[in-house]
């Protein structure tokens, strides 16, 4: 779910990316994603966006979230943390957050770092 722009860039015959993922079975859950976690928390001052992406990737790792941590390492990465920096979370939360979940970021980690071509 985890998307570069905000709501306000969108257009209406542009769907977000949580209206594509929910908006058909859940529309009010993809529009409070837009509206105010897209369009008020990610942009509140008080954290850097690269600082939000770290907490939410170390979240998503203690909770062992894989498929919404893929698009979070993604963003992350864009908005500045580096993979060393992900990888070096992700050995801090094995001791924190439990082995299983960081073998499991481990691999997602992979799929990120070195996504496979598509002629594989």
């Amino acid at each position: 779910m985890a998307q570069a722009q905000t709501p306000a860039a969108k257009t209406a015959s542009q769907p977000s990316r949580a209206q594509q993922l929910m908006g058909d079975i859940d529309p009010k859950l993809a529009q409070l994603t837009d509206e105010v976690l897209l369009g008020d928390v990610w942009e509140r001052p008080g954290l850097a966006k690269r600082d939000r992406s770290l907490v939410t990737v170390a979240a998503l790792i203690a909770l062992n979230h894989p498929e919404q941590l893929r698009s979070h390492m993604q963003l992350a990465r864009r908005n500045g943390v580096t993979e060393t920096e992900i990888v070096e979370a992700i050995t801090q939360l094995a001791f924190y957050a439990g082995w299983p979940n960081a073998i499991n970021a481990v691999g997602v980690a992979r799929e990120v770092f070195h996504p496979k071509s598509e002629a594989e």
